[in-house]
């Protein structure tokens, strides 16, 4: 399985609008995603996410606005669309009594492979995947995890370029949740574009090349992890832990009267601060003034923000409204 390189944006979205009724689902959306990145669509429930990759895998159609999959317009050219590329949904039809090779042997034959070809794309596919041992399993008695793997071999079955997959890692434990990722990553290197949205940030910022947020129908943000921290104007946090037989309370009382120091929690052997100003000189000359008055620091450490945090903060300085109702489809 190799991605196709191509000068034009492999995933192109133009003042995308969607409306159902009077609500308007994906308000003026536009990005591009060049060939061969993975990008993480992220966002509230109902903000927007699963209606745009709808419209991008040519299951639904557009109010206003046009999408280009590989150059080829999703509402005028959706063959072309389809055949290069692979959607994993967030929930797959479980059929009683059809085995996983039956499974994708049918959607083999759906696309038009013949049977040797076929045979050789199933097999493939299972390799991938891991289902080889599970072939004759019935897919209504899977796991989660076992599930979201068929689902994904379905995606792949005729070799796509691009990936969009909806919630992939949704409901898994652990344990299938790394095996997902790994499952990405490999795509990833072998060339595939793939957009790939889920609730799960963190993992999120690990496994893409830039992030796009998505909040009421507009796109807020697109960019890598790093460039949300900063856009986010958040103060640094430090972790600080004194010796097991210093009094916490001193530290407290120190930071208290420092300037730009604020203890946002104690803890056992130490604190929690907020320092106002993050530049190197100032840091630097706060842990000096705790050692030179006394303070027995053993570990004075800054904390790596988390994404969501980071998107939090950043709707509330955009002055966007946070939206915590059900998504349903949208």
């Amino acid at each position: 399985m190799h991605g196709r390189m191509s000068s034009k944006p492999a995933i192109k979205v133009e003042n995308l609008h969607r409306r159902f009724g009077d609500i308007l689902a994906v308000n003026g959306v536009s990005f591009e995603v060049d060939t061969g990145e993975v990008v993480g669509f992220i966002g509230e429930n109902g903000a927007g996410k699963t209606t745009t990759m709808r419209i991008l895998a040519s299951l639904d159609y557009p109010s206003a606005g046009t999408a280009y999959v590989m150059g080829e317009n999703v509402v005028n050219y959706t063959a072309r669309v389809r055949s290069c590329l692979g959607w994993m949904p967030d929930s797959y039809g479980a059929y009683d009594n059809m085995t996983v090779v039956e499974y994708l042997d049918f959607f083999g034959r759906a696309i038009g492979f013949k049977t040797k070809e076929r045979l050789q794309r199933v097999e493939e596919v299972m390799e991938f995947t891991d289902l080889t041992p599970l072939a004759d399993r019935l897919i209504n008695k899977l796991s989660k995890g076992m599930g979201q793997r068929l689902c994904l071999g379905r995606a792949l079955i005729h070799d796509p370029d691009v990936l969009i997959l909806d919630e992939p890692a949704a409901g898994l434990d652990p344990k299938a949740r790394v095996e997902l990722k790994h499952l990405i990553r490999i795509l990833a290197d072998d060339g595939k574009t793939i957009l790939i949205s889920s609730h799960i940030l963190s993992e999120l910022g690990e496994m893409c090349d830039s992030l796009l947020f998505i909040n009421e129908g507009r796109i807020v943000h697109h960019g890598d992890a790093e460039s949300l921290k900063r856009q986010s104007g958040a103060t640094a946090t430090y972790s600080i832990e004194i010796a097991a037989e210093a009094d916490p309370q001193t530290l407290n009382d120190w930071c208290a009267m420092a300037p730009l120091v604020k203890i946002l929690d104690m803890r056992k052997n130490g604190a929690r601060v907020e320092i106002e100003r993050d530049e190197e000189e100032v840091i630097s000359g706060t842990l000096r003034r705790m050692i030179n008055d006394g303070l027995p620091i053993v570990e004075f450490r800054r904390e790596e923000r988390n994404l969501e945090d980071a998107f939090i903060d950043m709707l509330g300085n955009s002055g966007a409204p946070v939206n915590l109702k059900a998504e349903g489809n949208n």
